[in-house]
């Protein structure tokens, strides 16, 4: 669990395999100015982006969605509408040249430090059956009103573990 600072900086990770999940500061900054920290603030959220680093099997990511028209907000729902942000994502993997890739999902909870829902964990798990992407892992952040909490979610046993 990230808890949140005065400084907004990169966030660093150990996950699966001695591997490292690096998130820089923008993404952070930018899903943290969607924290649900009054009662009017509805639930926003997106996809994030990054790269898989050569030779170290490390992740970092650069670039997230943030809320558009066609998404579904309400005080304790978000649901991502498909067509608009999977038009950013082709526009950045086409502009990246093919190394910015989809990496996972991020939302907004009302609570300070968050935990999956039974529908979040529904939904990342189809997410992982169904989605077409280029890892055998996708993540899934979300960010509370006191920290930030963090999941990988494995493609080929639909297991979701919390990462630290």
């Amino acid at each position: 669990m990230f808890y949140m600072q005065n400084k907004i900086g990169d966030m660093v990770f150990s996950i699966s395999n001695d591997r490292k999940l690096k998130i820089d500061g923008k993404p952070i900054e930018n899903m943290l100015s969607y924290a649900q920290d009054t009662i009017e603030k509805d639930e926003a959220g997106g996809v994030i982006l990054g790269r898989f680093i050569k030779d170290s099997n490390n992740i970092v990511i650069d670039v997230n969605t943030e809320p558009m028209k066609g998404d579904i907000r309400t005080r304790r729902r978000f649901k991502r509408g498909k067509k608009r942000h999977q038009e950013i994502i082709d526009e950045i993997w086409v502009e990246s040249e093919g190394t910015c890739n989809y990496i996972g999902e991020w939302h907004t909870h009302p609570e300070e430090n968050p935990t999956p829902s039974k529908t979040d964990i529904n939904s990342w798990k189809k997410i992982l059956k169904n989605d077409v992407f280029t890892s055998k892992h996708l993540y899934f952040i979300i960010v509370g009103t006191k920290s930030i909490g963090v999941w990988e979610g494995n493609a080929r046993t639909l297991e979701i573990k919390k990462i630290d």
